[in-house]
């Protein structure tokens, strides 16, 4: 990767602004933290769940995965990948945080009322019938969207720093199936079926 941002907080009240400021209504949705898996914990999180943004230590294996990420399968008992899912590669250095977000927007937009004319809308018409290396090219080249980013991440409760060893991927349900969405590899990858009232059991 060459181009390199500063990374986003995993921060909700951040992540919050970042997505309302690009186009999502206030009212239609919000991140918030999941505290644990137990169910007093995800009884917390408001429902219907959309995305999850998970954020976890990279460590080697990781490395060896996305080597060997072009081999791998993508479906789940034998079915194709929805062609509704919405994906991009990542090309950005500590881009994974906006290009988790992208991915929670674009695979809930059927359910989410975007402001008519914000990034957001526009960005997805854009993108919508390009593959996941033409996106991650227009995502490197987009002036607007490093800018948002640049605020967004400079709003946190921790000093930026450029040299980060965490990595956010998202998971969404897409056609009653649920999607893992990772920049670094070149696909999705399915997990078989879910939906959103039962995307964090």
């Amino acid at each position: 990767m060459g181009k390199r941002w500063i990374p986003l907080e995993a921060n909700p009240d951040v992540m919050n602004q970042f997505m309302w400021g690009l186009g999502v209504a206030e009212g239609e949705a919000q991140f918030c933290d999941v505290y644990g898996l137990d169910d007093e914990l995800l009884a917390m999180v408001p429902q219907p769940v959309l995305a999850v943004l998970f954020l976890y230590p990279l460590t080697s294996l990781d490395d060896d995965e996305e080597e060997s990420d072009a081999s791998s399968t993508s479906t789940a008992g034998g079915k194709d990948l929805s062609k509704k899912v919405y994906f991009t590669k990542q090309t950005v250095g500590n881009a994974c945080g906006t290009v988790g977000v992208i991915h929670a927007i674009g695979n809930a937009a059927s359910k989410l009322k975007l402001v008519e004319g914000s990034y957001f809308e526009r960005f997805y018409k854009q993108t919508a019938d390009m593959d996941p290396v033409q996106r991650a090219a227009f995502l490197e080249e987009d002036d607007e969207m490093e800018d948002a980013h640049s605020v967004a991440a400079s709003a946190g409760d921790t000093d930026a720093n450029v040299e980060v060893n965490e990595h956010f991927v998202c998971f969404s349900c897409v056609d009653g199936e649920l999607y893992e969405l990772d920049g670094r590899k070149s696909q999705p990858l399915c997990h078989g079926p879910s939906s959103p009232d039962t995307l964090l059991q």
